[in-house]
Formats: structure tokens, sequence, C-alpha cells
């Protein structure tokens, strides 16, 4: 039970990776605020968490209205008292769109960076008085290996990465003398649904060769893979971990 008694925000929460450490969250004894844009999904997995023994509420958010993210965690403080954790796992990642950015249609990237970047910073923004109420916590941002390496046709997304990377190391450093830890996960090749809108919905992708040539650990990710680093970077256990970015990629990112 390493998140008794915690109350934790999770962004994107309806499905893949936010569902997934939703689940662990529960499990683990946390109280789980699924703050999620879709409504079916959402409640669906408010049911699951529930249906299993766990505490959770379902709270509807688009995290790119500022207005409406700054009124949901108002909300969230007023009826637990604060918060514990943040994770701002919500992000999107539109192949059909995205483009190098002499062909990127100028509003494309603008809705892009403003769901995965500024959308962040919108829910860390109004979470960190929450977390100042209970003396600390930990944020966990998402980014990819597109925030760290160059990868072709995805500029608007790499650049929402990117940024949310450094945006991780900067909010480390301003507050964790408040006790807030601040880290960032940058998953690549997880077989969530966005990998249909990444990868596998490509006649030109090659599943095999990618899995064979350029992935060492020779295998998709699975959404499980990102919800125990971040189980762990949430937990006492990584209570002297702030401003990392762990890479959650099988090795692809360095080979």
């Amino acid at each position: 039970m390493r998140l008794k008694d915690k109350t934790a925000a999770i962004t994107g929460a309806g499905s893949g990776i936010g569902k997934a450490t939703a689940i662990k969250f529960a499990a683990e004894g946390a109280r789980v605020v699924l703050l999620e844009v879709n409504e079916a999904s959402g409640r669906e997995a408010e049911a699951q968490i529930k249906e299993e023994g766990g505490n959770a509420e379902f709270i509807k958010l688009d995290v790119s209205d500022w207005g409406m993210v700054s009124s949901v965690f108002k909300d969230i403080g007023e009826r637990y008292g604060g918060l514990d954790v943040l994770y701002n796992n919500a992000s999107v990642f539109w192949g059909t769109k995205d483009a190098a950015i002499a062909d990127l249609d100028v509003g494309v990237m603008e809705q892009i960076i403003k769901i995965n970047l500024l959308g962040t910073m919108y829910c860390a923004k109004a979470a960190i008085p929450l977390l100042r109420l209970r003396g600390g916590g930990a944020i966990i941002n998402t980014s990819s290996s597109c925030g760290v390496i160059g990868i072709p046709n995805c500029d608007a997304y790499s650049a929402s990465k990117g940024g949310t990377i450094s945006l991780t190391r900067a909010m480390a450093v301003e507050y964790g003398p408040d006790g807030i830890r601040t880290n960032c996960i940058a998953p690549a090749a997880i077989h969530t649904p966005m990998i249909y809108e990444s990868d596998l919905n490509k006649s030109t992708f090659d599943e095999n060769e990618f899995l064979t040539s350029k992935t060492p650990l020779r295998r998709w990710g699975l959404p499980e893979d990102v919800a125990n680093i971040a189980l762990f970077l949430a937990s006492d256990e990584g209570s002297y971990i702030n401003g990392a970015v762990i890479m959650a990629d099988a090795g692809i990112t360095v080979t």
C-alpha cells in the first residue's frame, strides 16, 4: 500500500497508460481522481476500479482549457483538502496531421502545443497550491522519445515533448524547496491506442523490422511498464528523485 491515504490526480486516465496507472495507484491505496475528456472511457475506468475495491472518482476535464482546469482543481481541493500526486499523462499524437515544419498546418501545431505542453502547465499551476497544502508531493510529467531525439514528420509533437522536459527541470528547481518533486517519464513503443496513430496504421511501417532491429528489448512496451515507473516516482521510494527524465523505451533512444 505504497500510496495509502494519498490523493492522486491523473489526466488522460480513461485509457492506455493513464488507466493502467489509475488502476495501480488505487490498488496501492490511493484515492484516484480520474481526469479525462472522454466521459465514456472515464466512467468505465472509474467503474472498473470501484469493482476491484479501489477508490476512484471521474471528473471530465479538457486539459487545454485553463478555465476548466482551474475550476476542476479548485473542486479537488475542496473535496479532498489537498493533493499528493499529479500525473500529467494526457497527450495527443496526430500522425495524420503532424508533419515536417514546412508542411505543418499552423493550427495543428498550436492545438498540439496547447494540449500537450500548455495542458501540462495548466494542471501543474492549478495543482501546486494543493500539493503545498499537504506539505509537498509529486508531479509526474509525460514526454516521449520525440522529446530527446529527432524523429521526422512529427515536429509539433516533438516540440511539445521537448518543452515538457525543459518545464519539468525548471519546476524541479523551483518547487523542490517546497517538497514538491517534479519528474518526467519519456515512453516510446508502448502498445496503446496511440501506437496505431503513430505507427501501426501506416502501410510503410514494418513491425517486425522495428522490433528486431530498432528495439533492443525486442518487444512492445505495455501500459503497466510505464505505470510501474509512475508508482515509484509517486511513492516515498522515489523521495530523492527530482528533475529526472526516465526513458521507458526499451533502449530505442540509445541505439
